[in-house]
């Protein structure tokens, strides 16, 4: 299974731009599937999202608060992907910098490098799934990325249904059989250690 660390946020970045890098000719103002956004939106929200995570794991446990972070989307969609690969490799470097004791703030608790790698991720995906639907086109990670992301952030998620079709569920996108839709879901960004079952 992938681990979560910078390598994969580095792949998760380039299987979304495997689809959205082809479909930069579209039309990016229509509406993102799933949230109130256009497709340009968000994708600079996934940007903005790998920006953060790499100030909060560089600033430690205590919330930094003394700046704002914001990726314009009325940009091109080709320098939108740049800017969301370029963040990518920020997250990325500062991850595997990290010791493996070494913390950074997040609301839903204080993630380490795989924790925060693995919030990346998501965002990326799910996101990219949300802006790839909004343009008509398919998107689906691989089935491994899929698997590694939902066992790192959802421990508590199903473990007899199609990886994918899961981790959606886990993010509120669709239903499972026989499982309700969930809402005001969370993610678990803390060790894995430290969850309580």
């Amino acid at each position: 299974m992938q681990p979560m660390d910078g390598a994969a946020v580095l792949r998760a970045v380039g299987e979304s731009d495997d689809v959205l890098g082809p479909a930069v000719d579209m039309d990016w103002t229509r509406q993102a599937a799933h949230v109130d956004w256009t497709v340009a939106k968000t994708v600079a929200h996934i940007a903005e999202s790998l920006l953060w995570y790499a100030t909060d794991m560089a600033a430690g446990p205590a919330e930094l608060s003394s700046m704002d972070m914001t990726v314009p989307f009325d940009k091109s969609p080709a320098e939108l992907l740049r800017t969301l690969r370029t963040f990518a490799v920020v997250l990325a470097r500062v991850l595997d910098a990290a010791e493996p004791e070494d913390r950074g703030w997040h609301p839903f608790g204080l993630p380490d490098a795989s924790g925060f790698a693995g919030s990346a991720c998501d965002e990326i995906v799910i996101h990219t799934a949300d802006a790839a639907a909004g343009l008509g086109v398919d998107f689906a990670p691989s089935g491994d990325l899929a698997e590694a992301i939902l066992r790192r952030m959802f421990p508590w998620a199903p473990t007899d249904t199609d990886p994918w079709q899961t981790l959606l569920w886990a993010n509120g996108r669709v239903d499972l059989p026989g499982r309700e839709r969930q809402s005001g879901w969370r993610w678990h960004c803390a060790p894995l250690s430290e969850w309580d079952g």
